[in-house]
């Protein structure tokens, strides 16, 4: 991988903003359609995003039919891209965007500004931290989120605590509990709040091969300790034969605390700039195409969607640039009219995508120019019922829903009203009945 300092053009036909996964794959894809000036800008000072901190596997197969740890992963994707002509500037970050597909960076030279015909936001997410989980207590050291926990591990090569207790059991809580056997670290247990694990069931293996509790409907109450952990006080919510409802309070000993998941979009830059927020997620507004409310600018991977998997994102990247490709052929409609989908139920936890543009070119039927065939949809709790998008009365599509928290819902979406011709009502309704 090419690790020199690049510095960014004044021009160029499409701008990356993220050198993850998505953004990789998006640029080596533009390169390969023929786009002639591809830039990704990467603030960091290696490129590959988060699978860069994952020493363990499995990675790869989807992208190069091979198997690969999560930092091997990161430096192929980004051998494949610099190997199909893209330009890569590390350590240059985007501090504002602008419209006209114009972006102003902080680089080792100074300001600069680039203007670009297109712009893919692939920003990522971050992990939710202890302070807006709001658990109490002092501020010892101690106190990770797993990305911090992987960086330290694997990148300063360093080993934070011993004994640690692990907060959530999403798939990166079980990253961690690999990181954590790699740098021969013992978890003293994992808590989750549900009955269940959140990560898809099996991966709770790890956990019994490693001899690691998991404790369920288990939430982390208070941190204690000074200057550094030196225990956690947990409450257990039971319910005793026909008893009201208790939590147990306990104190587990340990000398860390390491927070995972609850992801958030990673969207500093689009609360700054003129595109248009999901106020649920923090992602861009995105039409089927992948558009934000300025044409000239695109999003993906897990910018859209917090979060999937380094694979999912990869592959949605590549979508996107097919996407970016026609829009500089012009062989996408600009706005005309965009129908919005509005939510009628609280445990609906976010749609992508949020707007449905109506168009003439775009051929549903068969797929071609087009990003998303379905929309995605998460839910806040588990849900038993019917999932539908409705105009007025009518109800255009339905799905029967057997459903967690972070699983991945799709709902074809209604192509017969997909023309700029439709007069449907706007906007749609996703609607959820329970059965």
């Amino acid at each position: 991988m090419n690790k020199d300092i690049i510095q960014p053009p004044e021009q160029c036909n499409v701008a990356i903003i993220g050198a993850g996964p998505s953004g990789l794959a998006a640029a080596t894809e533009l390169k390969k359609l023929g786009v002639e000036s591809v830039i990704v800008l990467e603030r960091e000072a290696q490129a590959g995003g988060i699978p860069r901190h994952c020493t363990h596997s499995p990675f790869g197969l989807r992208e190069f039919k091979r198997l690969y740890n999560g930092e091997r992963y990161a430096d192929e994707l980004s051998h494949q891209a610099i190997k199909s002509g893209v330009i890569i500037c590390l350590k240059s970050s985007v501090i504002a965007i602008n419209k006209g597909a114009i972006l102003e960076l902080s680089t080792p030279t100074g300001i600069r500004t680039l203007i670009a015909q297109k712009v893919i936001i692939c920003t990522g997410i971050r992990e939710t931290p202890r302070a807006n989980r709001l658990i109490s207590g002092q501020r010892p050291m101690g106190i990770l989120t797993s990305g911090a926990l992987q960086s330290i591990i694997h990148l300063k090569h360093k080993k934070p605590f011993q004994r640690p207790v692990i907060i959530g059991t999403e798939l990166v809580s079980f990253s961690s509990l690999l990181s954590c056997r790699y740098a021969g670290i013992k978890p003293i247990a994992m808590l989750e709040k549900n009955s269940r694990i959140t990560a898809k069931w099996g991966v709770q293996i790890l956990a019994k091969i490693f001899d690691v509790p998991i404790f369920y409907k288990t939430c982390l109450h208070n941190i204690i300790g000074k200057k550094e952990v030196e225990a956690v006080e947990i409450n257990i919510k039971c319910s005793a034969l026909k008893k009201k409802k208790e939590r147990i309070k306990k104190v587990l000993p340990c000398d860390g605390v390491i927070f995972t998941g609850e992801f958030v979009a990673e969207s500093s830059l689009l609360r700054m700039g003129h595109l248009d927020v999901d106020p649920s997620t923090g992602n861009p507004v995105i039409d089927q195409f992948g558009r934000c409310s300025d044409s000239d600018y695109f999003a993906t991977g897990n910018m859209t969607h917090p979060v999937e998997t380094a694979g999912y994102c990869w592959k949605q990247g590549r979508q996107t640039a097919q996407q970016v490709y026609a829009s500089l052929k012009g062989e996408l409609d600009p706005y005309q009219k965009r129908i919005h989908i509005i939510s009628t139920s609280p445990i609906i936890k976010y749609i992508v995508p949020q707007v449905l543009a109506l168009t003439v070119k775009g051929d549903y039927q068969s797929g071609k120019h087009i990003a998303m065939d379905c929309f995605q949809i998460r839910v806040n709790k588990a849900v038993k019922g019917r999932l539908s998008i409705r105009s007025g009365a009518k109800t255009l599509v339905q799905k029967k829903i057997n459903s967690l928290p972070e699983r991945r819902i799709n709902l074809k979406l209604p192509c017969s009203i997909l023309s700029a011709k439709n007069d449907a009502d706007i906007p749609l309704q996703l609607h959820f009945e329970s059965r």
